[in-house]
């Protein structure tokens, strides 16, 4: 039995409390549960019941919809598209951290909104890159964007990776990153939070869908050349992927894998640590819960849990040992 420590990503932000405690939903505060005495599940330095008495017994204006100028569109044969646009100066800042994502608006119709995940901000000139891959009804909207068009975002969100603390907690350490299909676009600012904080880094990524390893270039910038391999087989973490964990953990006493795929990915990992006795191996991966609000009020997000538990993924922050523990999936 893992034991659970419940994060809400938005706790203390400008955007909390937000919808949910006006419905008596808040993640974290019993007294916005209808409690009569404070136990919150993960104290955070600040008091979510205050806030949300101090803001007038509601909760605070959310995300806005901001008009962005497209100056950089560029498509790969594989069928993903590399979108940069300049931000604000504040959304880029806010968009750094690992983790970071945005909804695109591909059409006026608001339900035609997106969640992307954020591969690179860069602060100094104010330029947000994307990674889209070209999928479905939505993201075909996104075929039609040129160079210097407009395009309307909204953001920041910020729970596009669960494990967030494992990453902030390695320094000076050795570090392995798996990355498969689209999930090299938001491994970018994982790798450049391991770099700050002073990892040895190898990365191992396996392209597939793709052609090309597109993140190979912001890669190189942090003096990392990755190394291509083949990460699954037959819906299993593959042998090469289980060399790989095996030679690291022997030869360079790695303490911690970012997984930046698909859940299989995550969930073969994970059972072959346990395989090895190494649960002491700190973990983080790309939430690849199905977004459609970003603030807990649609349920796109929610998974149900042993206990009768539901949690919405969208800002509920997790271990990623703790996201597949008890998960019910049917």
């Amino acid at each position: 039995m893992i034991k659970e420590k419940v994060d809400c990503i938005d706790c203390g932000t400008e955007y909390c409390p937000c919808k949910l405690a006006e419905s008596g939903e808040c993640i974290l505060c019993s007294q916005l549960h209808g409690e009569c005495f404070c136990d919150c599940l993960n104290w955070k330095g600040v008091c979510v019941y205050q806030e949300y008495f101090n803001n007038g017994m509601k909760a605070k204006e959310g995300r806005k919809a901001i008009t962005c100028k497209v100056i950089e569109v560029n498509t790969f044969d594989s069928g993903a598209s590399m979108i940069k646009f300049i931000a604000p100066h504040k959304l880029a800042l806010d968009l750094v951290k690992p983790g970071s994502y945005i909804f695109i608006r591909t059409d006026e119709n608001y339900f035609f909104d997106i969640p992307i995940s954020i591969m690179e901000s860069d602060i100094e000139n104010n330029i947000i890159t994307v990674v889209i891959e070209i999928r479905g009804i939505k993201t075909k909207k996104l075929r039609g964007i040129n160079l210097y068009d407009e395009i309307v975002i909204r953001g920041p969100y910020w729970n596009g990776v669960f494990g967030l603390e494992n990453i902030a907690n390695q320094k000076g350490k050795n570090c392995l990153v798996f990355a498969r299909g689209i999930g090299m676009a938001p491994m970018m600012p994982v790798i450049r939070k391991l770099i700050t904080n002073k990892n040895e880094v190898d990365v191992y990524v396996d392209c597939n869908p793709f052609k090309e390893n597109f993140a190979k270039e912001y890669i190189e910038k942090y003096g990392i050349f990755p190394k291509e391999t083949n990460l699954l087989h037959n819906g299993k973490l593959s042998d090469e992927g289980r060399f790989i964990i095996d030679h690291s953990i022997k030869d360079k006493n790695i303490e911690f894998i970012h997984l930046a795929g698909a859940d299989i990915l995550t969930h073969g990992v994970i059972e072959y640590l346990n395989e090895l006795n190494r649960n002491d191996i700190k973990l983080s991966c790309c939430n690849n819960f199905k977004m459609c609000c970003g603030e807990g009020i649609c349920g796109a997000c929610t998974a149900r849990f042993a206990g009768h538990k539901v949690k919405r993924f969208c800002k509920v922050q997790e271990d990623p040992r703790s996201i597949f523990e008890g998960r019910r999936f049917i």
